[in-house]
């Protein structure tokens, strides 16, 4: 009689090597819960590398915002001549609403000035300069003018009017804080680079011990016909382990630094008369952060064994 069939198939290629994934990734988990310390050092050394050029990038971000109001930085001051009146001014401003190279004019009054600086305790030195009451408001009318263009140009142009007196403008400041940016930004992409190999090679340095200690069992599988994917699986997750973790660690340095930095800075902030509060990591770039640190984490694991494999790959005789 002819053998009935137990049912059972055999497991498919798909399926041994979804399994094969699981069980390294399982695997390589334990072999770093087996090892604290070593574990401990790699991580924090990959942390403090990946967290530099982040907090580096976080303070950049912080000093744009708070300088920035760029659009104050660009603001156009046109102090008018003193015998412009009110009037005149306002006709002055409404002309200019009408340029396209003028988003908006802002028209400050003798007597808004005047209020103003009252309000900064300054009442008792005016008072006592304009004693006389027949010579006025001393203050001229000023219109604050926001670009829509390039300031310089509209600057020149508005020194042009016939009615101006003093045209203040703030680019010099403006165009070296941008310098000052540009170059912390390019110094923050130069130290991610750095310290990102930094952190890739001691990833690398950790899996080669690891592949050290394991070289006999790695050469039983060779001479068993393993192909080099299978073999260089677990020590992949192993890096990439090592990526997230150090990533995390990175982020929670960031977040601690933020904690004890906001609120004395939020305080200064304050006696300036600012709003500004310090900002954090962004959620979507702390999880870019994560991703990017376990690629890191994988790529060194990946090149440290494909090296290590080309080099004891066995031949046959």
């Amino acid at each position: 009689m002819p053998e009935r069939s137990t049912g059972a198939r055999p497991p498919s290629r798909i399926g041994t090597w979804l399994d094969h994934h699981l069980y390294s990734l399982v695997a390589s988990l334990g072999r770093i819960a087996r090892r604290p310390w070593a574990t401990v050092l790699t991580v924090g050394v990959m942390a403090v590398a990946l967290a530099l050029p982040l907090g580096l990038g976080l303070v950049l971000q912080n000093v744009a915002r708070f300088s920035g109001d760029v659009q104050r930085a660009r603001e156009v001051s046109v102090f008018l001549k003193p015998e412009v009146d009110v009037a005149r001014a306002q006709a002055i401003a409404a002309a200019l609403r009408g340029r396209a190279d003028v988003g908006s004019v802002a028209l400050r009054t003798p007597d808004q000035g005047l209020a103003a600086l009252r309000a900064q305790g300054l009442g008792a030195a005016i008072d006592a300069v304009a004693a006389d009451p027949a010579a006025g408001n001393p203050l001229p009318s000023v219109l604050v003018v926001t670009p829509r263009g390039d300031e310089a140009l509209l600057a020149e142009s508005l020194q042009q009017l016939p009615e101006a007196d003093l045209v203040q403008h703030d680019a010099l400041w403006r165009q070296r804080l941008d310098g000052w940016l540009r170059f912390g930004g390019r110094l923050a992409l130069v130290l991610a680079a750095l310290l990102g190999l930094g952190a890739l090679l001691v990833v690398g340095n950790t899996v080669r011990l690891d592949i050290q200690s394991r070289r006999e069992e790695i050469g039983v599988l060779q001479h068993l016909g393993a192909s080099d994917g299978f073999i260089r699986r677990p020590f992949l997750y192993l890096g990439a382990w090592y990526g997230l973790a150090a990533g995390a660690l990175a982020l929670g340095l960031l977040t601690a630094a933020w904690l004890a930095l906001q609120a004395p800075l939020a305080e200064l902030a304050a006696s300036y008369g600012s709003r500004f509060v310090l900002a954090g990591v962004d959620p979507r770039e702390g999880a870019l952060v994560l991703l990017g640190a376990t690629a890191l984490g994988w790529l060194g694991a990946g090149l440290v064994t494909g090296h290590y494999l080309r080099q004891t790959r066995p031949t046959e005789t």
